[in-house]
């Protein structure tokens, strides 16, 4: 039985990155990552784990948004139309990080992290996050509480649980899109 997202997020870091890992060797896929909020966090989590350069090839810290059109291809109009912490930015984001670096799946973040920066539509601790590859991308919205640290961790490791859930459901046999 694959566990749900909600049972991974209560494992440490460290084990989230290390069945990450087992799964990306099982299955011979490639991840990538593409962050703002969390500023190479979700990268940093995946590379502690001994081997994972053999999975794990590209990370993009994309905290600007000239970097964010420059590195993975967000168009500008985009982010006018939606502002950086938005659906449409990371699925762009995402899609953009798996088409440069060639990876099977990727992950995007692009939040608010605070102290300051929120706003009444976007307050502190909102952070998008999309899963998905070249060509298919789903995002979801969270409020993570706390301060810049905790919204961080906590975006962190949904991300990662979000990578592990979507992997084991291949490794059962699922379609993966």
């Amino acid at each position: 039985m694959t566990p749900s997202v909600s049972s991974l997020k209560n494992l440490d870091l460290s084990l989230l990155a290390q069945r990450l890992g087992k799964l990306c060797r099982k299955l011979d896929i490639d991840i990538t990552t593409a962050e703002s909020c969390t500023g190479g966090g979700i990268a940093c989590a995946i590379t502690s784990t001994p081997g994972s350069s053999a999975y794990f090839t590209t990370g993009y810290v994309t905290y600007a948004n000239a970097a964010k059109t420059r590195l993975v291809g967000v168009p500008e109009a985009t982010l006018q139309a939606h502002g950086a912490v938005s659906e449409a930015v990371v699925k762009a984001m995402v899609a953009g990080a798996c088409q440069d670096s060639g990876a099977q799946l990727g992950v995007a973040a692009s939040g608010v992290a605070g102290p300051d920066g929120g706003t009444d539509d976007k307050p502190v601790g909102t952070v998008w996050l999309a899963w998905g590859d070249a060509s298919f991308q789903e995002a979801e919205c969270f409020y993570f509480p706390g301060d810049r640290q905790a919204v961080r961790e906590q975006a962190v490791r949904e991300a990662l649980a979000g990578l592990v859930a979507r992997l084991d459901t291949w490794a059962a046999g699922s379609a993966r899109k």
